[in-house]
């Protein structure tokens, strides 16, 4: 067995028990989560993502095992952004808060297959066509200019969305949460209540951060390992996050900014790779790019919580 292969076991093995774990003693079916316990949860996932960024050292070294931090700490700051959004889509359903965690952990899991698709097809056409990442690069730089000017007037109205819509025309929709249930029987026939409706908005929108994200990932690394790796645990622990953040989320004001400026510099990084190359070793490629993640994001946030004082 070779060392990526004994890594990826590995990995399997810890997600397969950790998913046991969070779903068997971590949660209960249609109970309130609370902060104390959203904060356990959420220390659960990290420490767990930090342990296996320790397991990378010792197997694969200190340059891939970094590469896996700064993507991880990419991957987690913009699942802030997600979070945001996922309280406009709960309330906009008046979803109520004992469901909650199942249809999050429903929406993550369906986002984490859909993710999983996404990267492989990524990483195929930027393995096969590298000038791929050129356009990568070219798009973080126009979605980091964006999200950086962007209007906080402009509200997020999940009705109005095209895959809303489409439900919609398609589907048989009940105004209803079926008491938990995501199918019910209206007039002898199948309806879907707004449960389902919730849990394909949450992946499906998922989906549309993962546009940035994951190019943004391979600006960091091209490994599959790390690719994969960073995206699942920073999704897996997006759901104990959003009950530690929902209250807070909307006081962040400049960590948008602060991402994108995190976009631009992966951006232009990709783009003037070549460049960056013959003067800088890839090793301290690495440290830059996470020393930049750290302090854009943490930067944000502490001036946020300033300005809001």
């Amino acid at each position: 067995m070779t060392t990526d292969q004994l890594v990826y076991l590995i990995f399997g093995i810890v997600l397969v028990l950790a998913i046991a774990l969070d779903l068997g003693l971590l949660s209960k079916k249609n109970a309130v989560i609370t902060i104390r316990q959203a904060l356990l949860q959420t220390l659960f996932w990290v420490v767990l993502a930090m342990a296996f960024f320790a397991f990378l050292w010792v197997e694969e070294g200190s340059k891939l095992s970094f590469e896996y931090l700064s993507a991880y700490l990419m991957e987690w700051s913009l699942s802030i952004d997600n979070i945001f959004v996922f309280i406009l889509i709960f309330t906009a359903f008046k979803v109520k808060e004992k469901y909650y965690p199942r249809v999050l952990l429903a929406g993550i899991l369906m986002a984490i297959l859909f993710r999983i698709i996404f990267i492989t097809i990524g990483v195929a056409l930027v393995e096969r066509f590298s000038w791929v990442l050129y356009i990568f690069g070219a798009f973080l730089l126009y979605t980091g200019y964006k999200m950086f000017t962007s209007n906080e007037e402009e509200q997020f109205e999940p009705h109005d969305t095209k895959i809303y819509r489409f439900l919609k025309k398609y589907l048989p929709l009940a105004p209803t949460d079926g008491n938990g249930k995501y199918i019910i029987r209206v007039n002898g026939k199948p309806a879907y209540t707004t449960l389902f409706v919730v849990i394909v908005l949450l992946a499906s929108i998922d989906l549309v951060f993962a546009l940035d994200s994951i190019p943004a990932v391979m600006g960091i690394s091209r490994d599959k390992l790390i690719i994969y790796t960073s995206n699942t645990f920073a999704v897996l622990g997006l759901r104990s996050l959003f009950f530690v953040l929902r209250g807070a989320v909307s006081q962040f004001e400049y960590l948008q900014q602060g991402i994108a400026i995190v976009l631009v510099f992966i951006g232009a990084k990709m783009l003037g790779e070549h460049f960056i190359s013959e003067w800088i070793d890839k090793t301290a490629q690495v440290f830059i790019s996470l020393g930049v993640i750290v302090a854009c994001i943490s930067g944000s946030i502490v001036y946020s919580i300033y300005r809001k004082k």
